[in-house]
């Protein structure tokens, strides 16, 4: 009974065979050490066969779920088991398959009896169900083991070095006997953090050696467990006049039993550093295609040979250092903290290679869905696209349900030195409603500021065949790694470039007449001139711009030298970087308790507030209020552009003389050591989020704080009655116009400006007649403005 196989399992339980029946001692142990929680817990037992022990767990008070591969042992089950409740029989492999049919809630119980040396891919088997372990939970492996088991049946047990990998990095082991049956339990998170070691030293003037990189159909790659206790890639030295792809064909063969042809082995990567002094060289060769059975022709060298899940490399324990290094150099990012290497990635041709779990495809098409459902898709091509690119193969580190998050989640793929996040793939709807606003057509050449990889390939779906994507960044690592992500799962539409993305794309990357449409991913405080100049008239510029320290995704059209708002979306992206990073003014009051921040302009003078701070507060209602899930964005920005001496008021510590919450801010305006700031009150309370209401308040202090108080409570009424709907989607947005920044005066339109570095912003809002105070540069009185399309 050591096969595999699922047609001879189908055969064993249909020739009314079965396993070991559940004995009294393991029934003792599972309540002893498993106990179902108060008000009920529930269970999944894996390889479930014909269902006695689910039987039991049910019994016990779990709601359970059965899963077996083999139709036959469920068909079983469900007959000999009708007249149970509490199990739900699911068919389900749990190496291969979808595991959508498991229940979505976590489980606080999961049994492996009898089934783990059966498994292929042990290792990720048990990461993934660790995964679904509730806080507290605990895998349960019920299994014989190789000293009381004869060697004609070594297949179903497992020896001491088997137990020992699947019982590392678990918080808390129990190791006990059931009548001669090991009964382990299980603990805690099942994470250890990968780490690169090396072999013992070796005698030489230097080593070459070539590793190959394969995965399966699902994308995930292949590991042996050597004798060594450390995972290794297959791979050794080249023999002879070998070069180093054809070296990593021969000792994939020689030590898992798969073969593949040299032509579809290609040299990406030449790692150099060193093994205990020795200088060391080691080519990584992605091998793109192959056949065979996974075997183990080397038992002496290798315990067995496994594939991995990608984001689960992070958490696989001790490494072979090249093999950790290789792995990082086919996907940059998804081992942490490896040691440096000196490393030279090849220009080489190599097509992109296929494969994805069918549980990507599933969690692709929701994701697609929910952001469909949302609103923020109305094109086929943008759908298409999100339903077809895996963004999952450019957020390798990322499991897959965060990487197919449908909601605000981005998945970080880079931090600096102080946690900062600088790199990311942004949240799937923003995404989407960006290029939706590019307005693409078929053939489209598109230029991207901040790479990745998967923004630019769902532009390029949408782009076509023709078209073409130019995308640029100025981390070189984040470079690399786009143009390997691109290598693995790309079109063939995208090229990545390092460059400073304000100074817009090498010149020879520009086509005739400029880019058709461009897209800024990352917060911009101000908008290049090369973006408008390297685009063409009529094209769409889309880019995440701070206005007064809140963030907008405007699309502009260009038009001669002018760029026209054509849309506004809420949102955040990371920070710029290179020619544009700049930090914002910050003043410090009330020994850095509170902080005012100036994000367009320099700081204003805050002599004489603190003492204003510590004296009486003046109050303003303004008579505005909102209820639960109000939309009051366009509040914040109608303030930021038309108010003079606008800055943010943020709070580092709880109460205080402001009342505002720790670590939040509000919209403020400073005079001559004064200061008024816009808070909400709750006013109305209840039980039901419809019950409850807020106001609109101005706090004020200093001298000039009841005429500050008024003038931003003014602005609050105006907002209410010219720009806020009661649709959340209908708040009016400015006429907004960018102009380069040497615009003189009166060829600007009438407006509230707005001056930055490169351009000057024109706002015009509905209702700004000149009755409500003018910013610093109000260039003329204007009547109500109709929207631009």
């Amino acid at each position: 009974m050591t096969y595999i196989a699922h047609d001879q399992w189908e055969q064993h339980y249909r020739d009314g065979k079965g396993f070991r029946r559940v004995g009294a001692r393991e029934r003792a142990l599972l309540a002893e050490h498993a106990p179902v929680p108060d008000g009920g817990g529930r269970a999944l037992e894996v390889g479930c066969g014909t269902g006695e022990l689910s039987v039991h767990l049910a019994s016990l008070g779990y709601r359970v779920d059965a899963v077996d591969f083999a139709g036959n042992a469920l068909a079983r089950a469900r007959e000999e088991h009708a007249d149970v409740e509490g199990v739900r029989w699911l068919r389900l492999d749990i190496e291969r398959d979808d595991p959508a049919p498991l229940h979505e809630a976590l489980y606080d119980l999961v049994v492996m009896r009898l089934v783990y040396p059966f498994m292929r891919d042990r290792a990720r088997v048990v990461h993934g169900l660790s995964k679904r372990l509730r806080e507290g939970g605990a895998l349960v492996v019920i299994t014989p083991v190789a000293a009381n088991t004869p060697a004609q049946r070594r297949g179903i047990a497992l020896d001491e070095d088997e137990i020992a990998v699947l019982t590392a990095g678990w918080e808390t082991v129990e190791r006990l006997d059931a009548d001669s049956l090991a009964f382990l339990v299980l603990r805690g998170p099942c994470h250890t953090g990968t780490r690169g070691v090396e072999k013992g030293p070796t005698i030489g003037h230097a080593l070459t050696g070539a590793l190959a990189v394969v995965t399966d159909d699902a994308g995930r790659v292949l590991l042996g467990r050597s004798r060594r206790g450390m995972l290794e890639l297959p791979g050794g030295k080249p023999s002879g006049p070998e070069d180093f792809a054809a070296a990593a064909v021969r000792e994939l063969a020689e030590e898992t039993g798969l073969f593949a042809d040299p032509a579809d082995a290609y040299a990406v990567t030449m790692l150099g550093d060193d093994s205990h002094g020795v200088p060391r060289l080691t080519a990584v060769v992605r091998i793109t295609a192959w056949s065979g059975t996974l075997s183990n022709p080397e038992p002496d060298k290798f315990a067995r040979w496994e594939f991995f899940d990608l984001h689960a490399l992070a958490c696989a324990g001790d490494v072979f250092a090249p093999a950790a290094l290789a792995l990082d150099a086919v996907w940059p990012g998804v081992i942490p903290g490896l040691p440096p290497v000196v490393s030279y990635p090849l220009a080489v041709e190599q097509p992109p290679v296929p494969g994805e779990p069918a549980e990507a495809v599933r969690l692709r098409q929701a994701m697609a869905q929910t952001v469909i459902d949302g609103g923020w898709v109305p094109s086929e091509a943008v759908q298409g696209a999100l339903r077809s690119v895996p963004r999952h193969r450019f957020a390798p580190e990322a499991d897959l349900t965060t990487a197919y998050d449908g909601g605000d989640r981005a998945v970080v793929t880079r931090r600096d030195e102080t946690g900062a996040t600088i790199s990311s793939v942004s949240a799937a709807w923003v995404q989407a409603d960006m290029i939706e606003s590019l307005c693409l057509k078929p053939g489209a050449i598109v230029f991207e500021a901040g790479s990745g990889g998967y923004n630019a390939e769902l532009i390029a779906h949408v782009a076509g065949p023709d078209g073409r994507v130019v995308t640029v960044d100025i981390d070189l690592w984040v470079v690399r790694r786009t143009r390997r992500f691109l290598t693995e799962a790309g079109s063939g539409r995208v090229t990545a470039f390092e460059a400073d993305a304000a100074l817009g794309a090498p010149a020879h990357l520009v086509p005739r007449g400029g880019f058709d449409a461009s897209v800024i991913t990352y917060n911009c405080r101000d908008i290049s001139p090369a973006w408008r100049e390297q685009l063409v008239d009529g094209g769409r510029l889309v880019l995440p711009l701070e206005i007064g320290g809140y963030t907008r995704a405007i699309a502009f059209e260009r038009r001669d030298e002018v760029l026209h708002a054509r849309r506004f979306t809420h949102c955040g992206f990371v920070r710029d970087q290179g020619q544009q990073a700049r930090d914002v003014p910050v003043v410090p009051v009330l020994d850095g308790g509170l902080t005012l921040r100036f994000d367009d302009g320099a700081a204003a003078d805050a002599e004489g507030l603190e003492e204003a701070l510590r004296g009486r507060r003046h109050e303003v209602a303004t008579g505005v209020t909102m209820g639960t899930g109000v939309y009051f964005g366009s509040l914040q920005l109608y303030a930021a552009t038309t108010l003079p001496g606008f800055c943010r008021l943020h709070a580092h510590q709880d109460g205080g003389v402001t009342a505002i919450e720790k670590d939040h801010d509000a919209p403020a305006i400073i005079g001559d050591a004064s200061l008024a700031y816009l808070i909400h009150v709750q006013t109305r309370h209840g039980e039901r989020p419809e019950d409850k209401e807020w106001e609109w308040s101005v706090h004020a202090f200093g001298k000039q704080g009841p005429r500050l108080a008024d003038q931003l409570a003014a602005t609050v009424q105006a907002w209410h009655r010219h720009v806020r709907a009661d649709d959340n989607d209908q708040h009016a947005d400015p006429v907004l116009t960018v102009h380069p920044v040497g615009t003189p005066d009166h060829l600007l339109p009438a407006g509230d400006v707005l001056d930055k570095q490169h351009s000057r912003l024109v706002f015009r809002w509905p209702g700004r007649n000149g009755h409500l105070p003018a910013p610093a540069r109000h260039t003329d009185t204007i009547a109500m403005s109709p929207r631009d399309p």
